[in-house]
């Protein structure tokens, strides 16, 4: 080592004394984590909702609402991805609810 350097230290600890090598057990353990599912954003329905069935906008709440699901299930921020999902859910349900009752009446008011 050339003056004013510190020595190199070695990569590795050396064993103590009286341990030998063949002592020592050869395997590795690895834990690995399965990362979790992630949620499903409902994006197609939520587009047929916004083209077919648009009561009170709820098909275009429900298709942003997916989006931000899928940005966030592309973060890997499942949490907030499901919460938006679950909304987009909920109000493509409302939307088609609400659309089978509209068809529900004008049937009604038309036989």
């Amino acid at each position: 080592p050339s003056p004013g350097m510190q020595p190199s230290v070695p990569p590795y600890e050396a064993l103590p004394a009286g341990v030998n090598m063949e002592d020592l057990p050869r395997s590795t353990t690895v834990m690995v984590e399965e990362t979790p599912k992630p949620p499903r954003d409902h994006l197609v329905w939520s587009l047929f909702t916004t083209l077919y069935c648009n009561v009170c906008c709820l098909g275009l709440l429900a298709l942003v609402f997916s989006v931000k699901s899928r940005d966030r299930k592309v973060l890997s921020d499942y949490g907030g991805a499901q919460s938006y999902s679950s909304t987009a859910k909920w109000l493509n349900i409302a939307a088609l609810v609400i659309n089978i009752i509209i068809v529900i009446i004008i049937i009604v008011v038309v036989a």
